[in-house]
């Protein structure tokens, strides 16, 4: 399997673009961690390791790493968006509590199926999905 980086440079190649210090430097930040984040969260962080990298360039690179399907986005109930990379793990759902915002990950071979099954009933050639499911986590539940 290629690594991150490979792909995100052959992915610029495609484009014509070029594979810069900077974007380079983002992208191992984005894959250094595995959790949901977003953009201001990563300026910080690139910015307490010393990089000194403009929030335009962060910007705008952050939508090439979801095109080259490194990293997708998640979005918040209120709009906010947050990324998280996916290159290298398996398709995941989200259980997202309502009280505390919490994400929790899940896998689920029922759901995994169920695509599966769909696409096929509905003549439709399926490519992913996104699930996120809504509710109150344990702790959220004990408190009410």
């Amino acid at each position: 399997m290629k690594t991150e980086l490979e792909v995100f440079r052959e992915f610029l190649a495609q484009k014509g673009m070029r594979a810069t210090p900077e974007r380079e430097a983002i992208l191992a930040e984005v894959f250094l961690h595995h959790d949901h984040f977003d953009v201001e969260e990563l300026i910080m962080r690139l910015r307490q390791k010393g990089q000194r990298i403009s929030r335009a360039s962060v910007y705008r690179t952050m939508p090439l790493l979801v095109e080259s399907g490194l990293v997708q986005e998640v979005f918040f109930e209120d709009g906010h968006m947050h990324h998280e990379h996916i290159y290298g793990h398996e398709h995941h759902c989200h259980l997202r509590c309502l009280g505390c915002r919490r994400i929790i990950e899940f896998r689920d071979e029922a759901v995994e199926g169920a695509e599966d099954r769909i696409g096929q009933a509905h003549n439709f050639a399926v490519t992913g999905h996104k699930l996120e499911i809504y509710g109150y986590c344990a702790a959220c539940q004990e408190q009410k």
